[in-house]
């Protein structure tokens, strides 16, 4: 999706453009930038893009892609291909980190400076930015791919094709059908496979409470969008997991819906961009 806006109240375009093998997607989004550029002359790119990424700004293969499993796209160069055809100020990130700014500026997380976001949909997403920033070591957090501890009595090996039963494995759509043999979509509320992926996005949450403390945790993406009863389920087992240990902050739910529901990736790269421009 490529969206060109100052912000959720001011979106002037939109673009959809599936993602194929890199040298044609690339080009059709060059195309868009360059009309875009040509009749709106917008002043800054940001790029949110699914990864994995190099994301070193020293590293000689800094904006390209790297183990992604997504067929032909390992080392694509995204991000000298898309500035170049901008031609101004870029800033690029996963998309799951742009959300997650996003969602600070416009949405759930406003006014905080710490926060996550999960996506789970494809596949399993974290954004995490801990004072303002969003995390970084020798790479951009993972987190969608740590192992769970597993609900007593489930012991459904998982599909992910790198770590079998990491949360991306148990909770993702893919998994849930390869699990159910259905689509999520037409999963009851109160199915029973529901009570693993609740458990597994709550151990999820617990290792981000523990690692980083944010001020809330929004959760989106297709699988949970469709199923708001998640969210209230996956907290009351995170509350269980921490067992008193570390006291969540009150008020409004930690574990939340995004405000800006699927618009939070798109609107992550307009959030991006307005990083750039600092």
């Amino acid at each position: 999706m490529l969206i060109l806006a100052r912000g959720p109240e001011e979106i002037v375009a939109r673009e959809q453009i599936a993602t194929e093998e890199p040298g044609l997607t690339l080009a059709a989004i060059e195309q868009v930038l360059g009309g875009w550029q040509a009749e709106h002359h917008f002043a800054a790119l940001g790029i949110g893009s699914f990864g994995p990424l190099d994301l070193d700004p020293t590293s000689p293969e800094f904006g390209r892609m790297t183990s992604t499993p997504k067929p032909g796209w390992a080392g694509a160069p995204v991000l000298a291909r898309l500035s170049q055809a901008a031609g101004v100020a870029t800033s690029i990130d996963t998309d799951v980190n742009g959300a997650a700014l996003a969602e600070m500026r416009w949405g759930s997380g406003r006014g905080m400076e710490d926060f996550a976001y999960i996506t789970v949909g494809t596949g399993v997403g974290v954004g995490l930015v801990a004072n303002g920033q969003p995390t970084r070591g020798f790479a951009h957090c993972e987190l969608g791919h740590i192992r769970p501890h597993r609900l007593a009595g489930d012991d459904w090996p998982g599909s992910c094709p790198f770590h079998g039963d990491c949360v991306e494995g148990l909770v993702s759509g893919p998994a849930l059908r390869a699990r159910t043999g259905r689509d999520p979509a037409e999963l009851a509320p109160d199915d029973p496979a529901w009570e693993a992926v609740a458990w597994s996005l709550a151990q999820l949450c617990h290792t981000i409470v523990c690692a980083a403390a944010p001020r809330a945790i929004a959760i989106g993406g297709g699988v949970v969008d469709s199923n708001a009863h998640l969210h209230a389920r996956i907290e009351e087992m995170l509350e269980q997991s921490l067992n008193g240990y570390m006291q969540l902050p009150t008020g409004a739910p930690y574990v939340r819906a995004p405000e800006l529901g699927r618009n939070a990736g798109p609107l992550g790269a307009i959030a991006l961009a307005m990083r750039a421009t600092r």
